[in-house]
Order: structure tokens, then sequence, then C-alpha cells
């Protein structure tokens, strides 16, 4: 773990193994066993990786996402977690927690996430399923599906 150049902030759980490089932002989260954290990834308070996770340089992951065990996030993938975001209320006044909702996104068990891919909230990416690079993943992706695009389209299924 490069620590000098990253900052984990002491509510962080990290299990066994884990793999932090440089340049890296945690707070509030949980890391699996040998999981591997990329460089320039932040990661969010209340978000939970399982084990043997490999996220990739330059990736967000924002509060409400879980990631299951055993998978893949490319290079550059953005998480949401508000639907209709906005700076301010309808008086101009800064939004604050209360201005808002959190939806949930959940990534299952063996999936992966090609490169510079946005997930939209309150989606969920079937296990063992694959978003190709530069989707945005827009509805829920099934088990064992290959999507892609913008807007994400099925493509096909993996054989099993």
């Amino acid at each position: 773990m490069d620590a000098e150049y990253s900052r984990i902030a002491p509510d962080v759980k990290l299990g066994k193994d884990v793999k932090i490089y440089a340049f890296v932002n945690l707070y509030g989260c949980e890391i699996g066993d040998e999981s591997k954290i990329g460089t320039f990834v932040e990661i969010q308070r209340g978000v939970r990786i399982g084990r043997r996770v490999k996220v990739s340089s330059h990736t967000f992951i924002c509060e409400g996402v879980t990631i299951e065990d055993e998978v893949f996030v490319g290079h550059n993938v953005s998480f949401i977690n508000d639907r209709y975001p906005r700076a301010t209320t309808g008086d101009g006044a800064m939004q604050t927690g209360q201005d808002w909702q959190l939806e949930t996104t959940l990534v299952k068990r063996r999936a992966s996430i090609g490169t510079s891919s946005t997930i939209l909230c309150g989606v969920t990416i079937g296990e063992n399923a694959i978003v190709g690079a530069g989707s945005v993943v827009t509805h829920d992706v099934p088990d064992n599906a290959v999507v892609a695009g913008n807007p994400a389209r099925f493509l096909r299924w993996i054989a099993t």
C-alpha cells in the first residue's frame, strides 16, 4: 500500500491482503480480502466492496454502491447515486443531504464493467454479466448478459 500519497480515513474497513495504489481517497467504506484498488480512485462512505475485486484507476464509486465478490471494474468507471442532481434547491440555496434521495446500485458476483462506463443509480448488474467499454447503464443487466452502448443494450448471453 502506498499510503504516502493516499487518503484512507480511519473509518475504512480493509480486509486481509488488500492492495491500494497511490492517490486513492477512501472514507467510510468496506473493502474485502484480496481486493485491488488502482490509482486515482475515490470510494465514498457506505460503499461495500467484496473479496477479490479489482477496481482500476480513475474510477469513482459513490455512496449507495455495493459490489459483490470477484467483480472487475475497468478504468475511469463512474457510478451515480442521484437521479435528479442539482447544486441548489428551488429557492437557490445550496443543497444539503436532506435535499436529495440516495438511490442504490448493486453489482453482483463476477460481473465485469468495461473502461469509461457510467452506471446510473437504481440498477443491478447481474452475476457474471459484462458491460462493454464506454457503456451507459440505465436499466438492470440480467445475469450472464453482455450489454454495450449508450444506453447499454443487450447483445448476447454468456455461455455458462
